[in-house]
């Protein structure tokens, strides 16, 4: 086993619980949250910093002047004008190419596929769902009721797709963007985790 694995994902279709479940079938490490804090490191930014810019662009001046006092890690020149979220961007992008160089992972969202267009072993899978099963799943995780599950899919997903289409140079949730697409609400967590592990499999034999 030597591919990596990103996945981009809506927002209650499970994609991070099915990134964990096909990473400890083939044990490897699964990245989502444990990516931030490897950048902070790696950076030298806080890793608050990291969470608030987390899968969110912000295109606000004034924030960015603020946060941009608080800033430290990169010193040379062509950073210092830049906008902190940029920097945070390119903190991530740095963090999740050595990941995916040391060896085999599944790395969920953060523009990870766009990160490693130019790697060979790595395939790419978006994952989506129906609104009633992914409303059912936030409303069960978060325990809110049906309108605030719906509420937090669609501002979620509207700022992972923004953050996706400013950041790379494609479109999120396309097909075209990435090598496979499943609706996770037709074969369910399971299901769609046995589908992933044959579809690596098969890719893994055909090298």
């Amino acid at each position: 086993m030597n591919t990596v694995i990103t996945i981009g994902r809506q927002f209650g279709s499970g994609g991070r619980e099915i990134g964990e479940k096909v990473a400890e079938y083939f044990g490897i490490k699964c990245y989502d949250k444990e990516l931030l804090s490897r950048a902070a490191k790696e950076s030298g930014f806080c890793e608050e910093m990291l969470e608030n810019h987390d899968e969110r662009p912000t295109n606000s001046f004034l924030y960015n002047l603020v946060m941009d006092t608080y800033s430290f890690g990169y010193n040379a020149s062509h950073f210092v004008d830049m906008p902190i979220s940029h920097k945070v961007f390119l903190a991530q992008f740095d963090t999740i190419k050595k990941i995916a160089s040391e060896g085999p992972c599944v790395i969920v969202g953060r523009c990870a596929d766009y990160a490693l267009s130019d790697m060979k072993n790595c395939v790419h899978v978006f994952i989506y769902g129906n609104e009633d099963t992914k409303t059912k799943r936030i409303m069960q995780k978060y325990d809110v009721d049906a309108p605030k599950a719906k509420d937090m899919c669609i501002k979620k997903d509207k700022q992972r797709q923004s953050y996706y289409n400013y950041y790379s140079s494609k479109k999120w949730g396309r097909a075209d963007s990435y090598d496979f697409c499943i609706n996770s609400s037709v074969l369910g967590v399971e299901g769609t985790v046995k589908l992933l592990i044959q579809y690596i499999e098969d890719f893994e034999a055909l090298k």
